[in-house]
């Protein structure tokens, strides 16, 4: 079974992916810190969420980082 986000998961990451194209890595824990500076999401899931699927989209070259 393969996970599926919600929209609004892709939307926020898109998002930071667009606005901040280069101090992205593949790193998530690297990542966490990162979006947790750039907004103001206070759930550590939905940050958590944000910053997993940001790692996969660099890892997998989706994004051209």
């Amino acid at each position: 079974m393969g996970t599926v986000k919600p929209a609004y998961i892709k939307n926020i990451a898109m998002e930071l992916l667009r606005r901040y194209p280069d101090v992205w890595t593949g790193d998530f824990d690297v990542n966490k810190k990162l979006v947790q500076e750039l907004t103001n999401i206070k759930s550590k899931k939905v940050r958590n969420r944000v910053a997993g699927y940001i790692t996969r989209k660099v890892n997998r070259g989706w994004v051209n980082v």
